[in-house]
């Protein structure tokens, strides 16, 4: 997290959204804009899966067609970036993903390179943040199995926000963001 001031730190939520390239409130006016629906929930900041899942209530579960996601900021040794959008429960084994998506060996970005090039915090990682990925050659992956959901929750660039929003709208956004995210099987 970067330093704000001696006692406050930066961080994910929305009380900081001003600090980011693209902020929550911009992203969101950008998908009226272009028409897609979405509904927004606005809740305790959530930094981990685990964290997700004690806010799930108030979305479909995966039964009823919710998509819940988790999201990784990957790099290989040849400084590729990726994000990986999967669904949260999917169990991933970097070695072996990186010989599926045919990359180089696959790592954790750390929080500058991501700020950098999806420009957003840790917590708050997003297949929304292609909306900065786009133009830093940011490649998007994702899970197959999702294109079986009806509603996915994604965060706005912030973590203590999740909009709920359906494929084809975030199919839209990534035509009018000129990203062409790859469907794997994991």
């Amino acid at each position: 997290m970067q330093k704000q001031s001696q006692d406050t730190m930066i961080n994910a939520t929305s009380e900081y959204q001003d600090s980011l390239p693209v902020s929550s409130d911009m992203i969101m006016e950008q998908l009226k804009t272009w028409d897609i629906s979405y509904r927004c929930f606005d809740h305790v900041a959530l930094m981990t899966v685990e964290d997700s899942k004690k806010v799930q209530s108030l979305f479909l579960s995966s039964e009823q067609g919710g998509g819940h996601i988790k999201n990784l900021y990957l790099r290989d040794h040849k400084k590729q970036n990726i994000l990986l959008v999967a669904e949260q429960d999917r169990k991933i084994d970097l070695k072996s993903l990186s010989t599926l998506l045919g990359t180089g060996r696959l790592s954790f970005g750390s929080a500058d390179r991501l700020l950098e090039n999806l420009g957003v915090r840790p917590g708050a990682v997003t297949p929304l943040a292609m909306i900065n990925g786009v133009n830093q050659g940011v490649q998007l992956f994702i899970d197959s199995d999702l294109k079986k959901c009806l509603k996915l929750y994604v965060h706005p660039l912030v973590n203590d926000r999740t909009l709920e929003i359906e494929l084809d709208g975030l199919g839209i956004f990534f035509k009018m963001v000129g990203v062409a995210p790859i469907w794997v099987d994991l």
